[in-house]
């Protein structure tokens, strides 16, 4: 069985979609959504893994990685429009039922998918991903205040992880020493070149500011769960500085069928936790 990836482009009312697609479409489907400031790259080799037993797709937002970057007078950076393009995307590319793994910004997209689209979803995969109120810790403080009492002084504080510094704290922050080995360079250097292309920053600033609106709709989501009742695997790393891992059992409250477990690892667990992150999803697959 081929383990090869293709690099594809889907073009979705006038915006070019970059997609990396692995595996025999005879196979349980797997859409891959990444999270902040990442790609589909994130997800290369956990696809070269899977490949010869799965179907994997794994899509860049307008404005991320290799996907085009249109301007923002032509498109609106929210986080709504995104999910309204990768449903779309799934439309063209003919994917009418998958397993969804969803990271960091790739919770609130592909949540509303699963709330519009209830009957495309075999499960979920969530990692380090943000649908309760529990996973907003202190380290939001800030970010919070700004979002209800705007200044300028203000904005310059929250906005400092929109640099090249901020990129890299995407992988380590929180991490202690003895995993900063098992982070690569090419994942952070490559995001940040790709968000230092002009207007980019601005861009992923005001996208930033529009996650309040996935707060708001926590309840909704957890509905969806209530009401649905999707297998789910989650997966969390302790470590992860941006969300509170609080969040990880919250998932059982409204769940009956779900795997909740916690890595010794980061907010990129599949960078931390690589092996144990492959071989959870192998056994949720398995149990289809």
């Amino acid at each position: 069985m081929s383990r090869q990836i293709f690099h594809k482009t889907l073009t979705i009312d006038g915006v070019d979609i970059f997609y990396r697609e692995a595996g025999d479409r005879k196979n349980p489907s797997l859409l891959l959504l990444h999270g902040f400031p990442s790609s589909s790259v994130m997800f290369k080799n956990f696809m070269t893994m899977l490949s010869d037993r799965f179907h994997l797709v794994a899509p860049d937002y307008p404005g991320f990685g290799f996907s085009a970057f249109p301007d923002k007078n032509s498109f609106s950076y929210t986080f709504e429009n995104m999910a309204v393009y990768i449903h779309r995307f799934t439309e063209e590319l003919g994917l009418n039922s998958f397993t969804i793994y969803l990271h960091d910004y790739g919770c609130p997209i592909g949540l509303r998918l699963c709330v519009d689209h209830p009957d495309k979803i075999e499960g979920l995969i969530i990692q380090n991903g943000n649908a309760y109120r529990e996973g907003i810790g202190p380290e939001w403080d800030e970010t919070l205040d700004y979002w209800e009492h705007p200044t300028e002084e203000k904005k310059q504080k929250v906005s400092a992880f929109l640099s090249e510094e901020g990129t890299k704290m995407q992988y380590t922050a929180g991490l202690p020493d003895e995993l900063l080995d098992r982070v690569s360079p090419e994942g952070w250097i490559l995001d940040w070149e790709r968000m230092s292309r002009p207007g980019n920053v601005e861009m992923q600033f005001e996208l930033n500011c529009d996650y309040r609106k996935n707060m708001e709709l926590f309840p909704v989501f957890q509905h969806y769960f209530r009401t649905h009742q999707p297998r789910t695997l989650v997966i969390w790393g302790k470590h992860d500085a941006f969300f509170s891992v609080k969040e990880a059992p919250c998932y059982k409250r409204d769940l009956n069928d779900v795997q909740v477990h916690i890595l010794d690892g980061g907010h990129k667990a599949l960078e931390t936790n690589f092996d144990e992150v492959v071989k959870l999803v192998e056994e949720f697959m398995a149990l289809k």
